[in-house]
């Protein structure tokens, strides 16, 4: 399969992908380019072949799938006489690609991915399959048989379930001679199949056989009704019989042996189908349910009271008669008074029907709460997720009693489903509870939900975050105890779905409630600075920076503002400076307030810039700096008199020499030069530095003649200096002030460039080639810059500012923000060095001649020959 992208899909790309941005106005756009972009032909094929790529990030496939190809493009624009038919229609040429690619993708690994090729598959076929998609079943059935391959099983029947809900009893006699032996010799082998595909297989047996017989007329009835409820002429032929329609219709809402055993099998399938809402009878009566309301209003709210209270009534009798089937129709009546919960609760005083719903509910969960959670566990999980829904009509007595036998559930061995239930009740009743839930069963529902998130598949995973979080900001008094393990939990899940949109943004709410607790933002921060450095400097995608700077930036800028550890600080420090190289100007509109975020930088670097502060905590505050300004560099301008001050005042108390380093290199770009410095060995840093010292000097500052650095060595004795004698007398140096020491350094630089191509006769002719360039010369030069001297006694500058470069350097994690293309690296030393001379002598002769009466007459001799004194 082709999976190069060309501009068009790169355009698609980047168009789904800000469907999912948090600003409206982005996300309002991108929807608006896409549906003009629909109606163009090719669009469909272009979707989907986006949708198949496997090279590309699961969350932009999952768009594809299913926000586009499936819910819209397909429902649009497939067919003419569907009810949501919109021109223009796919071509047959179009139609056949994306019947193509489709097929070819249902052997994806990714599980979200197959089962949206397999519904993409299913929606299709019911309007080509068979006779405009003949090929189907005979592919399908190669999948299936394929042994080798457990993907392409799996989205076989995937697709084969999806399908089976669809076939009448003319098209089930004729696939059945060709389906059910390979469904056989699944079922038959668990040595090579695994359980979940054996049971798939199975209830693709049902379905089949079950379309044989009565359900097919059910799904009919159903379509029938509906639009007959649908059409206000037709509803009043109803006239008194509404009641009776919801009444026989929550019968067949009832759950079939075939979900009964599909569900107990697989709890993953039984939340996909409930959120998903596949097609069933359940689904086709509460949409019946919900059309009554809507054309019958008030008098269909009042139908669908009486009817549940009748079924309840009757299910109750049944119970007490020892019926073992008594808890069906229960749960039916439950699911299908929810499915209308917001028009039921419109209505929450009793009216002609004499029925008042919360009454109802609190009569039906007291009699239910002491039935057994293990003999019926989808009736406890249905009543735990409708007293979610009904909770402000229902009985505060009740509500608690359901929600601690929600927190005992989750943590007790009880079905599948329960959990499930469980889950959903605390989710929605956890942010509207204003009692305090006592420590003991908060902290044992945060331990509960922690394993239970081990477990979790795709499918459940969103609800037992969703009920995390809940659980989080309903318990925060108690979050802190917890926070050592939750944490790395969730940040770990985070790490490895940051690709997905879905789960990633999730796991973000629960570390947002994590950082609200009480005394909870530190030791998360602390816990998460480390992590989020690497992950932006991997070419992390703008969407990822900037949901981790919406979760991350304010605490983290509060951790280096107020936090007196410097191994916090230094995290700190680094994850503001690859959000800054990730977000660039972007960063400050994420606030919506960029004076407010500019700020919240300076305040940084102000802090850390604090030559009170130990060095330790300001260690990498040089890479910071250098991130606002190579991304900053508008905002930074009417900053750089402030920032120099606190530069020189910084590296006054500096005590670390990777720090002093760092900062000199900011000198080097203030000069002007849109550069990205890298520090690598050999001849670029000694132009870094060189450069850096130049301009340092070359600004003149107040400050710098307050302070006094090491100068010239001052012999302790005379002899062999042994180590004995160096430990009794070590050597002492003279001190100097900054500026005449950076001129004496520069001058040795000078000077030892001069002494690399003494070798020829006219030394000075030599020179005169070197500043008109002469290629040769050059090359020396450039091989100069990365030697030392050895001819005479030296200092040996160019060594000691290469090795001052990997000093405390013992990761390069800051390299990966800085790009290996600067144009320094150009500079012809020599040439720099002359100039630089030149100009200082002119622009500030006084200061010149007082600086140069420190050197040496070496060096005033290398700095005279190219000044020209």
């Amino acid at each position: 399969m082709e999976n190069m992208i060309d501009q068009d899909q790169q355009w698609l790309i980047n168009s789904l992908n800000a469907t999912l941005d948090t600003n409206q106005q982005a996300r309002s756009f991108a929807e608006a380019s896409l549906n003009q972009a629909s109606v163009q032909p090719g669009f469909g094929s272009a979707l989907s072949k986006i949708a198949a790529n496997r090279n590309l990030p699961l969350g932009s496939r999952q768009i594809s799938f299913y926000e586009f190809l499936l819910k819209q493009f397909i429902k649009k624009h497939w067919q003419e006489d569907d009810d949501g038919f919109e021109h223009p229609v796919v071509s047959n040429e179009e139609k056949a690609i994306i019947r193509g690619l489709l097929l070819l993708s249902l052997d994806d690994p990714h599980r979200k991915i197959c089962t949206a090729i397999s519904m993409a598959v299913a929606s299709v076929a019911s309007h080509d399959w068979p006779d405009e998609w003949p090929e189907l079943l005979p592919f399908l059935m190669k999948l299936i048989n394929d042994q080798s391959n457990a993907n392409a099983v799996n989205g076989a029947l995937r697709c084969l379930a999806l399908l089976s809900a669809d076939l009448d009893d003319k098209l089930v006699p004729k696939i059945i001679p060709v389906l059910f032996p390979c469904l056989h010799a699944i079922v038959s082998s668990p040595q090579i199949y695994d359980k979940p595909l054996r049971t798939k297989a199975i209830s693709i047996v049902y379905s089949c056989t079950s379309m044989l017989g009565v359900m097919s007329g059910v799904y009919k009835l159903f379509e029938f009704l509906l639009t007959i409820v649908g059409h206000k002429k037709f509803v009043k032929a109803f006239g008194n019989s509404i009641q009776d329609l919801v009444y026989y219709s929550i019968a067949f809402m009832q759950m079939t042996e075939q979900q009964v055993h599909a569900w107990s099998m697989d709890a993953n399938q039984y939340v996909a189908d409930e959120d998903e809402n596949t097609y069933s009878c359940r689904v086709s009566g509460s949409l019946l349910l919900e059309e009554i309301v809507i054309s019958c209003g008030i008098e269909g709210v009042y139908a669908i009271l009486n009817a549940a209270k009748q079924r309840l009534d009757e299910s109750q009798q049944q119970r007490i008669k020892g019926s073992a089937d008594w808890w069906r129709m229960r749960e039916a009546t439950l699911f299908a008074v929810s499915s209308v919960s917001e028009q039921l609760l419109e209505v929450e005083v009793s009216g002609p029907s004499g029925v008042n719903l919360g009454n109802l509910l609190e009569q039906t969960f007291t009699e239910d709460m002491a039935a057994g959670v293990h003999e019926f566990p989808f009736l406890y999980a249905r009543m735990f997720s409708s007293i979610a829904k009904f909770s402000s009509v229902v009985n505060n007595a009740v509500i608690d009693h359901f929600l601690y036998a929600a927190i005992q559930a989750i943590g007790m061995d009880v079905p599948a489903p329960v959990k499930v239930g469980a889950c959903r009740a605390l989710s929605q009743l956890l942010p509207d509870t204003n009692r305090g839930i006592p420590q003991p069963h908060i902290l044992a529902l945060f331990s509960s939900l922690t394993e239970l998130l081990k477990q979790a598949s795709d499918e459940t995973m969103h609800l037992v975050l969703e009920t995390l979080q809940a659980a989080l900001r309903a318990g925060h008094e108690s979050a802190l105890s917890i926070e050592p393990v939750i944490s790395p939990i969730i940040l770990n899940m985070w790490a490895l779905h940051v690709s997905d949109p879905f789960i990633s943004i999730d796991a973000l709410d629960v570390l947002e409630a994590i950082k609200d607790a009480p005394g909870c933002v530190h030791p998360l921060v602390a816990r998460v600075l480390p992590y989020l450095g690497p992950i932006l400097n991997k070419n992390a995608p703008t969407d990822v920076v900037k949901a981790i700077y919406e979760v991350c930036f304010d605490p983290v800028v509060r951790t280096v503002l107020q936090s007196d550890d410097h191994g916090e600080m230094q995290n700190a420090t680094q994850c503001l400076a690859a959000l800054v190289s990730g977000g660039k100007q972007q960063l400050l509109t994420w606030g919506g307030d960029p004076g407010y975020t500019m700020r919240c930088l300076l305040d940084v670097a102000s802090r850390l810039l604090d030559p009170d502060l130990e060095s330790s905590g300001s260690l990498f505050v040089g890479n910071y700096i250098l991130q606002l300004i190579l991304h900053l560099s508008s905002q930074m301008v009417q900053h750089i008199r402030d920032l120099v001050a606190a530069l020189v005042r910084r590296m006054q108390s500096c005590q670390i020499a990777g720090l002093r380093s760092s900062l000199l290199l900011i000198f080097a770009r203030l000069n002007g030069l849109n550069s990205k410095a890298r520090e690598i060995q050999g001849a670029y840093q000694i132009k870094i530095t060189t450069t850096a010292l130049a301009l340092l000097l070359s600004a003149r500052h107040v400050e710098f003649g307050n302070i006094n650095v090491q100068g010239h060595l001052i012999k302790s004795s005379v002899g062999i200096t042994t180590r004995s004698k160096a430990k009794v007398s070590p050597d002492q140096w003279t001190l100097m002030p900054l500026p005449a020491k950076i001129l004496a350094v520069l001058a040795d630089v000078l000077l030892e460039i001069q002494e690399q191509i003494s070798e020829e006769d006219d030394q000075e002719s030599d020179w005169e080639e070197v500043e008109a360039g002469d290629a040769e010369i050059e090359q020396d030069l450039l091989y100069s810059t990365g030697t030392t001297s050895y001819t005479r006694p030296s200092n040996g500058y160019l060594d000691a500012m290469a090795k001052a470069f990997n000093e405390d350097d013992d990761d390069g994690c800051d390299d990966d923000l800085l790009s290996a293309a600067d144009p320094l690296n150009e500079i012809n030393l020599a040439n720099y060095l002359t100039n630089f001379f030149r100009e200082f002598s002119k622009g500030d002769r006084p200061l010149f001649d007082h600086l140069c009466q420190s050197l040496t007459q070496a060096q005033k001799k290398a700095v005279q020959m190219v000044v020209g004194r």
